[in-house]
């Protein structure tokens, strides 16, 4: 599973022909959280509350690229690393 960004410890990565709808993994420490990219909701997993509010922060800046993003990995391509939060 790639990895496309990286920031406070937060992991973000993608799978190649993941299901629906579009989302991405987040991990931080040994919590993992799915995250629907069109709404920002944890669709499955947990992630402590500030591990959660810098993804989404950083999600909500970098929306059109994670959809990108997850339209290469349907394809089966690398997708493209997205800046960290700052």
């Amino acid at each position: 599973m790639p990895t496309i960004s990286q920031f406070f410890g937060i992991v973000i990565q993608m799978f190649w022909r993941e299901h629906a709808p579009p989302h991405f993994h987040a991990m931080y420490a040994e919590h993992e959280a799915l995250i629907d990219i069109r709404t920002l909701e944890v669709i499955k997993g947990y992630l402590p509350k500030r591990a959660l509010n810098l993804t989404i922060e950083w999600a909500i800046e970098h929306r059109p690229e994670l959809m990108e993003d997850w339209k290469l990995c349907q394809t089966k391509q690398l997708p493209k690393k997205i800046q960290p939060l700052e």
